[in-house]
């Protein structure tokens, strides 16, 4: 069977900033119609920055729509024209201070397909050096570090409740256990 819906019209309700909405009337598979409401994202990248002692630097942030101070990596949108590597060595910076000298592409991520866009793209960041953060206005950042088994821990007992977090967590463990770290 053939999955692939049609766009028969498509109507953007909101244009922001940050993101847009759109409803799409399609063809379903089997010849009937519906609509889908999708917002439109312009994409993230997602840092594990690992040190030389196998250490994650983590950020503590509130997130208003769900009312809550969560544990994440950092990460930032893409700024339009801007490639994900670049938006990961901003964010890094921006966020905690930190640059570094090696990244390494783990994945890309669809955050929520079923009314999205957004695609993150995972970086392992290595060989850190540490500067100062210059976080955007609107942003409060508390910065930490932990082991990055500590921080696999904190996925598995409930601390750690964001998925790019987790995903990228889980997938720089993964990826150090099978290369080694060097540092």
């Amino acid at each position: 069977m053939d999955l692939y819906e049609k766009t028969i019209e498509s109507q953007t309700i909101y244009d922001g900033s940050f993101i847009s909405l759109k409803v799409d009337k399609v063809l379903l598979p089997d010849g009937r119609t519906s609509q889908r409401a999708i917002v439109l994202h312009s994409g993230a990248a997602v840092i594990v920055p690992v040190d030389d002692e196998e250490n994650v630097i983590l950020v503590k942030q509130f997130r208003k729509p769900i009312e809550k101070v969560i544990i994440e990596l950092p990460a930032g949108k893409l700024d339009k024209g801007e490639e994900p590597l670049e938006c990961a060595k901003r964010e890094l910076e921006e966020e905690t201070g930190y640059s570094a000298k090696e990244f390494v592409k783990l994945t890309e991520i669809y955050t929520t397909p079923g009314f999205s866009n957004e695609v993150i793209h995972v970086y392992l960041a290595r060989r850190l050096t540490q500067g100062s953060s210059h976080t955007d206005l609107d942003e409060f950042v508390e910065i930490f570090k932990v082991s990055l088994d500590d921080a696999v821990k904190m996925v598995k007992n409930g601390e750690i409740k964001d998925a790019k977090t987790i995903i990228g967590l889980l997938l720089a463990k993964m990826y150090l256990e099978e290369h080694g770290y060097k540092k």
